[in-house]
């Protein structure tokens, strides 16, 4: 069947041609109806790209995927070896290229996923962590959450994920460090949401909590943040992402923490 699309064209044609016909008889033409309005454009249909992105997410939601091989690969850390996975979002994901220069010699594994919620971190909180042996995780996460990357989320919703992570961890001898999350004023992938209030609001109870379970609070918030809450341009150029010179701020902040979460018996 043809399209309105395809159609469109030719249904001008015949209106014209029906215009320009010869009157029938000397009667006085009838004043000519309305034309009526053009149909609108039917709406664009999601990319090839789009569709395999949902497809991804349809069969893998947690992208247990993404490091099923880099898992399998890696060796068991040697005896004396502290190990450290971080896991988190694209901001883990985009900082761990840089960790051969700011943790030079450092057997610390990347684990962060773009766009990824605290619950699909949590369902792949096993495999990506605790299966890897590390003596220390760190877990960067909650922004997409107040983004509502993958729907509704509440700050309690949040909490008892980063509660779940850090009991699981704690139950298989892991030593956890929870971070702040970093500073947004604006989201650019979906405006209008002011995250700034809802992310201090979050540190607030990630640095309470962090002292009730006796871990240990990395706090990037303060050291990053500008006068509207946000990160400023020259550290992160989309407002939310940081840049070289966003985790080189971070980078010696979470290494203190490393260390203190290591000294803890």
């Amino acid at each position: 069947m043809r399209s309105l699309r395809t159609l469109a064209p030719i249904g001008a044609l015949l209106a014209t041609l029906a215009g320009c016909a010869p009157a029938a008889s000397s009667t006085p033409a009838a004043a000519p109806a309305p034309a009526p309005a053009a149909t609108a454009a039917a709406p664009a249909g999601p990319t090839p790209q789009q569709i395999a992105a949902m497809e991804r997410r349809l069969n893998d939601w947690p992208n247990l995927g993404r490091y099923r091989d880099a898992n399998a690969a890696l060796a068991a850390p040697a005896a004396n070896e502290n190990r450290v996975v971080f896991m988190g979002n694209s901001i883990t994901e985009g900082w761990a290229r840089w960790f051969p220069a700011m943790f030079p010699g450092k057997p610390y594994v990347g684990r962060g996923i773009s766009g990824q919620t605290t619950p699909q971190m949590l369902v792949r909180f096993r495999q990506d962590v605790v299966a890897l042996k590390p003596k220390v995780v760190v877990i960067l996460a909650g922004i997409n959450d107040i983004a509502g990357n993958t729907g509704p989320s509440t700050q309690a919703m949040i909490a008892d994920n980063l509660m779940s992570m850090t009991e699981i961890a704690k139950a298989n001898g892991i030593r956890v460090v929870l971070s702040s999350v970093l500073p947004a004023y604006d989201f650019p992938w979906r405006r209008g949401l002011e995250p700034a209030p809802k992310v201090t609001a979050l540190n607030a109870w990630i640095r309470q909590y962090a002292q009730q379970a006796g871990v240990v609070y990395l706090d990037y918030h303060s050291k990053l943040a500008d006068a509207r809450g946000g990160l400023p341009p020259e550290l992160a150029g989309d407002g939310v992402h940081p840049t070289e010179a966003g985790y080189r701020i971070m980078a010696p902040l979470a290494e203190a923490a490393i260390q203190q979460a290591l000294s803890q018996p």
